[in-house]
């Protein structure tokens, strides 16, 4: 079979990305998920031009992101479906944080940072991730609600996945506006949890409506803080997701070491994040990896390298547990 249309296809990718964008940014989804509309009539919907988006709206039916019927309405199909604001596994936040021009502007100077090993970002936006992403709040509340919905499938695996019920109670180190802690607090009703985070990030939390759900706002204590310098005491079990890959080794591990400090005889830490399996096979963790560089100093790790990262930490690792998800739980004890 010839290769040249597959490789055309990784070539042109980055269209595809944009083009998803702008559906994510228009709310194409939302609006079409209420009926089949022609492009000119979504376009007046929206506020566009009418040319120019059946053009768009054409070229992402020929990926299946909304298709024509024979009177030239665009209709949902279960692509588009991820795009809607209020689909269960929407990823249209995902979509709109991903392909943002502060991603999309760092991943092209990505051949400068292969060259001399240096995130692209720091170098195309003149200040780290973070940094930026407080210098911009609006920027900052999608990537809070991305991380909320890249975790709608997510979620509630990891839930199911480890016996959150042996602990009394819980430490969300870095979690956002709460939606894994009410996750898991839903499905046991007698953990007690805690959301740290920056505190203009968990000031968020209250509108994004988990952590306010009557079933779990009365056991879950909100705390704003830095996760470098402290974490909230006491607890048996501190989780974090999708954080030590934000972070280089050194920053990992004082991390880890706060954990270990402040968590109460017979504690665990329990990172989820993927873990970079051997061989050639397909891994959503290995792009991951690459995106951690361009953006971040952090990376995606393997079994042996999580196990160097904890015990440099003072812990051990106990055991690495699969999710129904592409993420694994990692569950470490004190050395």
């Amino acid at each position: 079979m010839p290769a040249a249309p597959g490789a055309l296809m990784l070539i042109l990718g980055y269209w595809i990305s944009q083009l998803v964008y702008v559906a994510a940014q228009l709310g194409l989804a939302d609006v079409l998920a209420k009926g089949p509309r022609t492009g000119e009539a979504l376009a007046e919907q929206v506020g566009v031009d009418p040319a120019a988006l059946s053009r768009v709206l054409r070229a992402l039916a020929s990926v299946g992101v909304f298709e024509a019927d024979a009177r030239g309405r665009y209709r949902m199909t279960p692509l588009a479906d991820t795009l809607r604001s209020d689909h269960p596994e929407s990823l249209r936040d995902f979509a709109r944080m991903m392909v943002a021009d502060y991603n999309w502007l760092s991943w092209g100077d990505l051949l400068q940072s292969v060259r001399d090993g240096k995130p692209a970002f720091d170098r195309v936006h003149g200040m780290p991730f973070f940094e930026f992403l407080g210098r911009h709040p609006e920027k900052e509340r999608v990537f809070a609600a991305s991380m909320a919905s890249i975790s709608g499938a997510e979620n509630p695996a990891i839930a199911r996945a480890y016996p959150f019920g042996r602990l009394r109670r819980l430490v969300d180190v870095g979690g956002a506006h709460g939606h894994l802690l009410a996750t898991i607090l839903r499905r046991h009703a007698k953990l007690r949890g805690v959301l740290y985070d920056q505190p203009q990030v968990v000031a968020g939390a209250a509108e994004r409506g988990f952590v306010g759900a009557p079933e779990v706002r009365d056991r879950i204590e909100v705390i704003g803080g830095d996760f470098f310098a402290s974490v909230p005491t006491g607890a048996d079990g501190y989780l974090m997701k999708y954080i030590l890959h934000d972070w280089d080794d050194e920053r990992c591990v004082a991390i880890l070491r706060r954990c270990r400090e402040a968590m109460a005889p017979g504690g665990r830490v329990l990172a989820v994040d993927h873990v970079i399996p051997p061989g050639n096979a397909f891994d959503r963790g290995k792009l991951m990896d690459l995106n951690m560089f361009v953006l971040l100093r952090g990376r995606e790790r393997t079994k042996a390298e999580f196990a160097d990262l904890f015990g440099e930490a003072g812990l051990k690792l106990r055991r690495v547990i699969p999710t129904e998800a592409i993420v694994q739980v990692l569950e470490a004890e004190r050395a």
